[in-house]
């Protein structure tokens, strides 16, 4: 399984940005797909996670401001985030299970500074 990101950026606080990922490769049975990001100094964390049942986990620091959505059917992911702060700041990365084995994107870079 591939995992493509994209959509990070530089955004200022309160800003909003919208990141996205596409799965390829051997896809059947995909059961999880989410994020997790990783701040500087700081070990990697679940940001959102959704199930091909679509059921959704947050990390209570982003609930009411971060929404995910999936599309099963094209092994998509999106990640939109709103009312960024700078604490939100870290490299994100896809993530996908498949059966017993785990999968993640190369990550991209959310920077979110005045």
């Amino acid at each position: 399984v591939q995992l493509v990101e994209s959509g990070g950026g530089l955004v200022q606080p309160g800003g909003s940005l919208r990141l996205s990922c596409a799965a390829s490769g051997s896809i059947s049975s995909i059961a999880v797909m989410g994020w997790y990001r990783q701040a500087p100094g700081k070990q990697r964390e679940l940001v959102a996670t959704i199930t091909s049942d679509f059921i959704i986990t947050y990390v209570d620091s982003v609930k009411g401001r971060f929404t995910i959505s999936g599309d099963y059917a094209k092994n998509t992911v999106s990640l939109q985030m709103n009312s960024l702060k700078s604490e939100d700041t870290a490299v994100y990365y896809c993530y996908a299970k498949r059966l017993v084995a785990v999968y993640w994107g190369q990550g991209t870079q959310v920077t979110v500074s005045s």
